[in-house]
């Protein structure tokens, strides 16, 4: 039978990481700048259509396109992706909170446990050996790393910190044990096939939101802990750029919504440095890396709208995985 619907891969929830992200910035640059917080509820709103949209079409796939889905699901690669499943439904319960809290709670509840379910299956999956070197990207630190920072910033969020220290640890443990090893795959293997390569914007993300996480569960202003990940953040972010031509071997798809994820926090992060009352350097980043993720969201989003108008958002099916030239 025919899918009467576009066949959604799981991979354009990205979205949701980077729109969330901003309007969160917003939200908090409206607390501190009296910017105009109306941008946030905005780009909430917007979040949360598109994650229902998505989740619709997605969900729709597994009864009308079913051996695509199992395939992505059983992707390597891609199939990592569904990490993003739980984890968007969390950003999206944290941008619904002040204007549906009962809803967003319970979207939080289902995202959390989600979360929990699906690193258990992915990472016990993995641990049990075959895994070829090309699949090996950054792709992996989706269920653990993050999925458990973004269930401590959700849980603090709705004002449980206690428990979001738990997830906090259980995602920075694992950060440190995954990032020796896709590193190495990095340095030492076969360079990342184009198709793979824009998986490297994850690479960015855990220090920049993992420092987010820490601020939502500590309380007082930022320690030495929160400046250390901040730091490494943007070191991370001078690799990126120096990486730049590299990167652009491969032509604009969906997947630069990967680099949105960190894009959107480091500022998130610098913005909640001064709302936490510190004064030092982190807080002179702030406006400009406010303003830079804005540029680099828009763009990303004009660009998926071109796409989207052009008939060229959606891949036909599931890709193989790229082996290195």
């Amino acid at each position: 039978m025919s899918f009467p619907l576009p066949k959604v891969p799981v991979t354009l929830f990205g979205m949701i990481l980077g729109l969330g992200g901003l309007s969160n910035g917003w939200r908090t640059a409206g607390r501190i700048w009296q910017a105009p917080a109306v941008v946030g509820d905005v780009l909430a709103v917007l979040t949360a259509l598109i994650w229902a949209t998505l989740l619709v079409l997605y969900a729709g796939k597994w009864f009308w396109a079913r051996d695509d889905a199992v395939a992505e699901a059983r992707h390597p690669v891609q199939g990592f992706f569904l990490a993003l499943l739980p984890v968007s439904s969390m950003i999206v319960a944290i941008v619904l909170a002040p204007m549906l809290p009962y809803a967003a709670w319970v979207l939080c509840m289902a995202g959390v446990a989600g979360q929990v379910v699906f690193s258990a299956y992915g990472m016990g999956g993995i641990w049990q050996g075959g895994r070829t070197p090309e699949t090996t990207t950054p792709v992996l630190y989706m269920p653990t790393v993050g999925g458990g920072f973004v269930s401590a910033i959700a849980l603090s969020a709705f004002g449980h910190a206690d428990w979001g220290i738990l997830f906090f640890g259980g995602g920075f443990i694992s950060w440190i044990v995954l990032e020796s090893l896709i590193v190495h795959r990095l340095m030492i293997l076969p360079e990342l096939a184009p198709a793979l390569r824009t998986t490297l914007g994850i690479h960015l993300a855990p220090p920049a939101v993992g420092c987010v996480a820490y601020l939502s569960v500590t309380a007082g202003p930022p320690d030495v802990m929160a400046q250390m990940l901040f730091g490494y953040a943007l070191f991370q972010a001078a690799i990126m750029i120096r990486l730049v031509p590299w990167l652009r071997v491969q032509s604009f798809t969906a997947g630069f919504w990967a680099y949105t994820f960190a894009v959107s926090a480091l500022p998130l992060a610098a913005l909640r440095f001064i709302e936490k009352g510190y004064a030092g350097p982190v807080a002179s980043m702030a406006l400009p890396l406010f303003a830079a993720a804005n540029v680099i969201i828009g763009a990303i989003l004009l660009g998926t709208i071109a796409l989207l108008v052009r008939g060229k958002l959606l891949p036909a099916s599931v890709a193989p995985v790229a082996a290195a030239d």
